[in-house]
């Protein structure tokens, strides 16, 4: 019986721990702990120069993503979706992983599907692997008193054969965007693949955005929740937007480009009252990032070079 009490008592210790570490963590991230940057990449999409019969130009684009990454040292580097071109590829995906394993182990990285990884029109069996080999589809996580939310747009975009798992995110995104808004951190940022629109909230739909039947679904959860913006790939170019006060950006491609703009990445800059972001191709990367707060248009901000 002394034993058992003894026991009792270290799980209520054990329990008190974990609930002041909460209470601590979530103190943490009320609080602005200053300016700060992160890395946002899309499309590494290895296999595609070669529709899959090689992935050397992509290993060389992305060793050089990787490099200047490791010597910008930005709070995280996030890979907005289509990290291989064939979904479930071993060799492509061995390949990214090596790479990949290169980035300073202080920053953290975070994997955001896309349609090239998990199939056009998804199914369980894809999904599956991609949790298997990646892990979650769609999570959060706090950076700065700012709370990040990654998304898996490829069930919104073609939900027929995962219908189940488009509603099963919907009921956690609602839920995390409406403890954001409770925990109200400084900024709350959406990642994805798919853009919810290129140019137009209202414009029609294609292949590179999200359906208008379900679209306005989104954008008005990310209004209501105040979503400052929101990050995506899959255009293998740059694309500005606004749907009120929230931005829709879509980046341009580590890997192959299908436009005017290089093969490259954005920085982004997080301050206490606004987002700066600009892209910029490989051979183009700045030595260093300086956190001063721009004064020239947003978009001159934009301009890639």
């Amino acid at each position: 019986m002394k034993k058992l009490s003894q026991i009792a008592i270290l799980l209520v210790l054990i329990a008190g721990c974990c609930m002041s570490a909460r209470y601590s963590s979530e103190i943490e991230h009320s609080k602005w702990q200053g300016p700060f940057f992160f890395v946002q990449m899309a499309d590494p999409q290895f296999g595609m120069f070669a529709a899959n019969m090689s992935f050397k130009k992509e290993t060389e684009l992305f060793e050089k993503a990787i490099s200047h990454a490791n010597r910008l040292k930005p709070a995280f580097v996030v890979i907005c979706g289509d990290l291989i071109n064939k979904p479930g590829d071993e060799e492509q995906t061995k390949e990214l992983f090596r790479i990949a394993h290169k980035l300073d182990k202080k920053i953290p990285l975070y994997w955001v599907p896309g349609n090239h990884d998990v199939g056009n029109q998804p199914t369980l069996e894809n999904l599956e692997w991609y949790r298997k080999t990646f892990g979650k589809d769609w999570y959060s996580f706090h950076y700065g008193s700012c709370k990040f939310v990654v998304i898996n747009t490829t069930i919104i975009h073609r939900p027929d054969k995962v219908r189940e798992e488009m509603e099963k995110q919907w009921e956690w995104l609602s839920g995390a965007l409406k403890n954001a808004n409770n925990e109200k951190p400084i900024h709350t940022i959406v990642f994805q693949h798919h853009p919810l629109f290129l140019k137009d909230p209202q414009e029609k739909d294609g292949y590179f955005n999200i359906p208008k039947e379900r679209r306005p679904k989104y954008l008005n959860l990310f209004k209501e929740n105040n979503v400052s913006a929101v990050f995506a790939g899959h255009y293998h170019r740059n694309c500005y937007a606004n749907d009120g006060t929230m931005e829709m950006i879509t980046s341009g491609p580590v890997g192959k480009p299908l436009g005017e703009d290089p093969s490259g990445f954005r920085i982004v800059k997080v301050f206490k009252d606004q987002i700066e972001h600009k892209y910029y191709g490989l051979d183009a990367v700045p030595e260093m990032v300086t956190m001063h707060e721009e004064t020239t248009t947003t978009d001159a901000r934009r301009q890639t070079q």
